[in-house]
């Protein structure tokens, strides 16, 4: 086993940058010793022909399913152990969605959902949604409009948004819906029960009538994980 320094070294060292396996097999083997935690990200600057000069690349981080998995975990691409998955994902997403009204989405994403507010104008607002923007943008004559697709024999609205987060959250997170009186398009409940994809999911609108989707699941690292659901 290589030292720690080196492999320390090796993980920040911009001659790693030409090569990603390189990368990832320097990041795995520190991750194998408990160097770097598993959503740690590596940021290599490189002067090298390959990539230009002086110009900064994010390689994803990579942990290593060498130990026992509990029954019915599957790796993200519904292979075995001793795979390289993708680490939890860091960099917050963006989504800019039409809302009748700025003061009715204050109410809905500050209120109801607990959404910290952040910059704003006269016709548009963001919202922080679990470390996620949210950009509310009035537009008086909207109409929302959507189609639904049967999933685990409910009726799910096309297209929606939201987030997958803990149990709890989600349960929290039912009762700030309820106690609001927003009605549910789909009430919350376990879907997918037995299988790898088994979550906890409801479906609701905000007042303008965008859908909304927010699931947990039971077993957390199969959220990528792939299989045909019969």
């Amino acid at each position: 086993m290589p030292s720690a320094d080196f492999l320390i070294r090796l993980c920040m060292s911009s001659r790693a940058s030409c090569d990603t396996a390189m990368a990832a097999a320097a990041i795995t083997a520190c991750s194998a010793i408990r160097l770097l935690p598993f959503t740690s990200a590596v940021f290599v600057r490189s002067s090298d022909p390959c990539h230009g000069s002086t110009t900064r690349r994010r390689f994803q981080s990579w942990r290593v399913c060498s130990s026992p998995k509990p029954s019915g975990v599957l790796t993200s691409d519904g292979g075995s152990a001793n795979e390289l998955v993708p680490a939890a994902v860091t960099t917050p997403f963006h989504l800019a969605i039409p809302v009748h009204d700025v003061h009715a989405a204050r109410e809905f994403f500050g209120e109801v959902l607990g959404c910290p507010e952040g910059r704003s104008a006269k016709t548009w607002v963001d919202f922080n949604l679990f470390g996620h923007q949210v950009v509310c943008h009035e537009v008086r004559n909207y109409n929302a409009s959507s189609s639904a697709n049967a999933v685990d024999g409910d009726p799910v609205p096309v297209p929606h948004f939201g987030l997958a987060m803990s149990v709890p959250e989600f349960h929290a997170m039912a009762e700030r819906v309820r106690a609001a009186g927003i009605k549910f398009i789909i009430e919350p409940h376990l879907r997918f029960v037995g299988q790898p994809g088994e979550q906890w999911t409801m479906f609701f609108k905000d007042y303008s009538g965008n859908a909304l989707e927010f699931k947990a699941m039971t077993t957390p690292s199969n959220l990528f994980a792939k299989y045909v659901v019969e």
